[in-house]
Formats: structure tokens, sequence, C-alpha cells
């Protein structure tokens, strides 16, 4: 069980986090539905990712946004919507097939993940203030990881707006960002890595032990949500299966990562229980 009254650093101190990627989806259950967020509960992730949208009259939804055409058969944009119509939609499943599953508001989202777990809110930069608003309306400040690419203006609202809500940077090969950003009063709890190749800075040993020297964390991928953007090395949930879980999963444990974000949230926390890969002791 997370208790959040200790900082994110001491929760993996001991094991690695697993994140649930959109929830635990598949089936007739798409991702980013409350079905799906229950699912990866039930599974055991200690932090749900998830997608904001915002409706054309200010609404915020969990939905990535630019997928209406894949997940609702929708070419209109959600945030060219009024929420009153977002809220009749209904996803398809992977099969392309109706489903009975709406778009959850993000404040039902935060009031049904409450206590239960990270929350990892991703396109935060989307709109930096309205979505600070709701996490603080929703009581939600303790468990919600925020994250957005280096941009110098995503950097000025969240000192502006969030300076005390957890934040990672989504750093590239290297890390150049993180002293700064908590040298500038920034609630910067470590990075998230994406990197094309084993050998890169920020995979290296003295990399990773410095962040951890510092009481940093590090969160890793094993998603592939495009086979063209490379953001783990092809150490990734596709490559566990196809080639070995060692090579995918175990690679990212044995690295140092503290969280690993993947599609398949039950089986990485069966596979490092087993091989004792999950455990830092």
């Amino acid at each position: 069980m997370i208790d959040f009254d200790k900082s994110i650093f001491e929760n993996t101190r001991d094991r690695i986090l697993i994140c649930a990627h959109r929830g635990f989806s598949g089936a007739d259950i798409p991702c980013n539905t409350m079905a799906a967020f229950r699912a990866a509960v039930l599974s055991g992730a200690d932090m749900i990712e998830l997608d904001v949208s915002k409706s054309r009259d200010g609404k915020y939804f969990v939905f990535h946004p630019g997928m209406e055409h894949a997940h609702l058969r929708k070419k209109k944009l959600i945030s060219l919507m009024r929420s009153d119509k977002v809220e009749k939609l209904r996803f398809v499943n992977q099969d392309d097939c109706p489903t009975d599953f709406g778009i959850n508001t993000l404040e039902e989202v935060f009031d049904y993940l409450r206590g239960k777990c990270y929350i990892n809110v991703d396109k935060y930069w989307t709109d930096i203030p309205g979505i600070t608003e709701c996490i603080r309306k929703c009581g939600v400040e303790k468990q919600v990881v925020v994250k957005t690419a280096i941009k110098d203006s995503y950097i000025k609202e969240i000192k502006k707006y969030a300076p005390d809500l957890m934040f990672m940077p989504i750093v590239r090969h290297r890390d150049d960002i993180t002293a700064n950003l908590i040298s500038e009063g920034i609630n910067c709890i470590g990075a998230e890595v994406l990197f094309k190749k084993d050998d890169e800075p920020v995979t290296s040993k003295e990399y990773i032990d410095s962040m951890h020297a510092k009481g940093l964390i590090l969160f890793a991928n094993a998603i592939v949500y495009n086979k063209n953007d490379v953001i783990a090395a092809g150490h990734s949930d596709d490559n566990s299966f196809v080639i070995d879980p060692d090579y995918g999963w175990g690679w990212l444990a044995e690295k140092g990562f503290d969280i690993i974000q993947t599609d398949f949230c039950p089986l990485v926390s069966d596979y490092l229980d087993k091989t004792g890969k999950r455990s830092k002791q």
C-alpha cells in the first residue's frame, strides 16, 4: 500500500513501482476509461497514467487528444466540441466495435483514484493553470505527478501555478535540467527518461546512482505507443513477449529505474516478483 505521507522516493526505496499506461485495457474495455482504471487498481498498479483533453467550453475529460478517430470513430476533436456532446460519446473496443463506455471527466477519475495510487497526468502542458486548479479542487495533490517536455513557457507556468506539485521533466538522451528545476523552487522529483540506445547518458550507472543519491527517481517506459518513436531502446512490453521478459522488463529493472510504465501491469508485477527483481534490497 502506498503511503502518501512519505515522499515518492521513499516509496520507491525498497521496490520498483508499476505504472499502468492509461489503465489496464483490452478486449471490450477501452483505455482511459473508468473500467480500465478499476482493472489497473485490481491488478495492483502503484501508479496510473492518464491523458487529459479539454472541451470547447472548458471541461476536462480523460481522453488522449487527437485519438478521436481511433477510439471514438469521430473525426471531430473533443477540443472543438461542447461538453454536453462529449458526454454522449462512446468508445469503440479494440475490434472497432461500439461499447457502452463513455468518456469520464477528470474530476470523476480523480474522485475514484483518491487514496488508491499515484496518478501520472499526461498532456498536463495543454493547460497547466486549469488542470492544476482541478487537481487542487479534487484534493489529490499528494498523489498526482505531472510532467512536461522541457520548454521555457511550460516551466514558467509550473513555477507560477504548481511549484509544489510533484513534477518530472521528460528528457531524451541526456538530463541537463533537473538540477536547474530544483534550484528554481520547483518540486522536481526526478525525470521521465527516453532513450534509443542502451548506452545513452540517461541509462548510465553514474547518472542513475547520482539521481538516487539526491533522493530523485527515474521513470522508464516499457510501452510502445509508436514503433517509429523508440523510447526505451527496445526494452519494451513487445520484446518482453517476442524476445524474453529478461530483455524487456528485466533490463529496465536491473538498470535501476524506479517506475516502469507498461500496458501489462499484472504480468510485469508477476515477472518482477517471481524473479526477485522488484525488490531493491
